[in-house]
């Protein structure tokens, strides 16, 4: 039954990303209800395909969708139908955005950038901000699937040192790092849904929020000091070792780093296409990003003259890969169906009434202050960063803000950052779990929630700030 179910999701979710290809530059009513109907094939193949405790969120988002309908909806089925669609865009893109992870399995990109910045990675604290730096310049590439891509290496650059000390500083570098990317990352839905659904501007938005990411990549390599003061261990002394046994076996012994000069040149082509078409073409994002990522990728592979390679990932990616996004592409199916019930219930605004009326209690209070604890409050009931965006951005994008959108992105994706360092039930925090062996709690709240408070301070105060001022 499940081999069934696999083949069964994998071409209702690859027909349903196709539909919306067509019918985003070809409108057709049949299209558009086979596209529905396809979202159904979804959550149906993944109820038979997934463990029943993977499958529980999707069906209390269903039936609270179903139930909202029902007591709102003028026309049950039309909306019903047009609920379906109101994820179209985050499962095409999901679809295509796992296919530059190929890329970077052609060559050692990551091991010869490592040997390359040996002279700036020779300090503990040098090398823990490359190791955050480096989580988010990938996570263009992989998502999530940095985390435990980013573990591996580093735990084989480092694998005669063990113990808490070390998985402190492995473990808060990558988990810190690919939080801090959800805020400006142009390649994780996450960030770019809310831009588009909160109509902030794309480039202010990813500025503000790589400022507070570099801000907070400072912040936390400060934490990691005195981490590292308080286990009495000397981190340099180690690295330093490991980078020089890195420089022997680099396949790049000159001046010149032909693998490093490759990496820049892919992601400055890659993202730079990306604005390139936008801006000439006027699609939206979320539409540019997997056409273009199809195009390059497959370029990159011809150009490599690998086009054997490339065949030999489709075939994976189409057999194994995307039944591997059953739950993720179900929770988004299910949440885009209850969010068009809530939008249409006008919810949105007796959230934002509800949220006035605490704050005219407490002066001091303000909604760009509590948005965030709603998305981290999401994240400890299970929700991932993904779609406690998509609920939260969903609902509020059809509320008028007196503020400036990029400041209400700012605020939300401040929320999902600390979500997905502090809670134990969602899926980075999990995975790293599943690598390093350490409990979920330990990884996530134990080493990080001195640094998640100090990182929301220290947005608040920003944003607060330019509250006022605006």
């Amino acid at each position: 039954m499940n081999r069934k179910a696999a083949v069964s999701f994998m071409i209702s979710s690859s027909v349903y990303a196709l539909l919306h290809f067509i019918t985003y530059f070809y409108e057709s009513a049949w299209l558009t209800l086979i596209l529905s109907v396809l979202g159904v094939f979804m959550l149906l193949s993944a109820a038979f395909l997934l463990p029943l405790k993977k499958i529980q969120l999707q069906l209390f988002l269903v039936i609270a969708a179903l139930a909202v309908l029902f007591f709102t909806s003028d026309s049950f089925l039309d909306d019903l139908i047009l609920g379906l669609q109101q994820m179209r865009n985050l499962i095409g893109l999901l679809l295509i955005v796992p296919m530059i992870s190929w890329v970077l399995k052609e060559e050692p990109y990551i091991e010869e950038i490592m040997s390359y910045a040996h002279n700036f990675l020779n300090k503990s604290q040098k090398f823990y901000f490359g190791l955050m730096a480096m989580t988010q310049v990938i996570s263009h590439f992989l998502l999530f699937g940095v985390v435990p891509m980013m573990y591996h290496f580093i735990d084989r650059f480092l694998k005669d040192h063990k113990g808490e000390a070390w998985e402190n500083f492995k473990g808060t570098a990558i988990l810190r790092g690919f939080g801090l990317s959800t805020m400006w990352v142009i390649s994780i839905p996450s960030f770019i849904f809310a831009v588009e659904a909160l109509e902030a501007t794309l480039w202010k938005s990813m500025v503000l929020g790589f400022i507070f990411a570099l801000a907070g990549t400072v912040l936390s390599v400060i934490f990691s000091y005195y981490q590292e003061q308080k286990y009495g261990m000397d981190f340099s002394f180690v690295l330093k070792q490991e980078i020089e046994k890195a420089m022997r076996n680099s396949r790049n012994q000159g001046k010149w780093n032909k693998d490093v000069a490759e990496f820049v040149f892919l992601f400055v082509s890659l993202f730079g296409t990306i604005f390139f078409v936008h801006e000439t073409t006027g699609l939206e994002f979320l539409l540019t990003i997997p056409l273009v990522i199809l195009v390059w990728t497959f370029l990159y592979f011809g150009c490599k003259k690998r086009l054997s390679n490339f065949v030999v990932e489709i075939r994976y990616y189409f057999s194994v890969g995307i039944a591997k996004q059953a739950q993720q592409f179900s929770i988004l199916v299910a949440a885009g169906l209850l969010i068009y019930a809530l939008n249409q219930s006008n919810v949105g605004d007796y959230v934002i009434n509800g949220m006035n009326f605490l704050t005219g209690i407490i002066p001091l209070l303000n909604i760009l202050f509590l948005i965030p604890f709603i998305v981290i409050l999401l994240g400890f009931i299970g929700l991932g960063p993904l779609p406690v965006i998509v609920l939260v951005t969903g609902v509020l994008e059809a509320v008028q803000f007196p503020y400036p959108p990029e400041l209400v992105v700012l605020a939300v994706t401040s929320g999902s950052v600390i979500s997905i360092i502090l809670s134990p039930f969602v899926m980075p925090v999990i995975i790293l779990s599943s690598v390093n062996g350490l409990s979920g709690i330990r990884n996530g709240l134990q080493f990080n929630l001195k640094f998640a408070i100090a990182f929301y301070m220290m947005v608040q105060l920003f944003i607060q700030t330019a509250i006022y001022l605006y």
